[in-house]
Parts: structure tokens; C-alpha cells; sequence
């Protein structure tokens, strides 16, 4: 079966729709890293690198240094499917982050969406 398009997307061709999102709903960009962080374990030197890289999706999660045990607490429908029961583990890694900025745009407070 063929990968999925979004697997060898660049992230950087995606992040600055994140950032977008965020910031028509009054959220900064500051913020979406500091999701992206949580969920991945980059440090900010590491995410900004791995966007100058042009690393694509699949590698951006397999590359994460730490994915966050917590993640498994993000709950929810994204494009219609329910997040918890997404079985390809790169695509629910995706559909964990896609959420994870819904929130933040929905106006959701920082402790919530980083399941403190």
C-alpha cells in the first residue's frame, strides 16, 4: 500500500499554516512551538533545524527525540476520525499535533493542551 501524501510532505511546507491558524485566533507562533516541543521533544534549536532541513513529516516524527507519554491523553476528531483510534503510528503522530493547534486556536489554556 502507498504512503500516505502527508508522510513525505516537508513539515516546514505545513508549519507556517499552524502558526497562520494560531494567530487569526489571537495565539503566537511562540506558542505552536512550544506545542511542537511538547509533543516531539525537539528543543527550539532542533525544530527550527529540522525546518530548514525541509524534513519531511515521517522523518520529523521518527527524528523526535522524545515523543511525550502524555500524547496518548489527546482525544478527539480531526478531519473525521477519531484521534485515539488512529492505528498507523506516524499518522496518529500527525493527527496528535493537528489537534494540539485546534486547541490552541479554540482558545484552549496552555495546561490543558499540554495535559498538565
Amino acid at each position: 500500500m502507498a504512503k500516505h501524501k502527508i508522510y513525505t510532505m516537508s513539515f516546514a511546507s505545513v508549519y507556517p499554516h499552524y502558526v497562520t491558524k494560531a494567530e487569526k485566533k489571537g495565539r503566537t507562533k511562540a506558542e505552536v512551538d512550544e506545542i511542537i516541543r511538547w509533543l516531539t521533544g525537539y528543543s527550539q534549536e532542533e525544530l527550527e533545524a529540522q525546518l530548514e532541513k525541509k524534513t519531511d513529516f515521517e522523518t520529523f516524527f521518527a527524528e523526535a527525540p522524545q515523543l511525550n507519554s502524555l500524547r496518548t491523553l489527546i482525544k478527539g476528531v480531526i478531519c473525521g476520525v477519531r484521534v485515539e483510534d488512529i492505528e498507523e503510528s506516524t499518522m496518529q503522530e500527525i493527527r496528535y499535533l493537528d489537534k494540539l493547534v485546534d486547541e490552541l486556536a479554540k482558545g484552549k489554556a496552555m495546561e490543558k493542551i499540554l495535559r498538565k
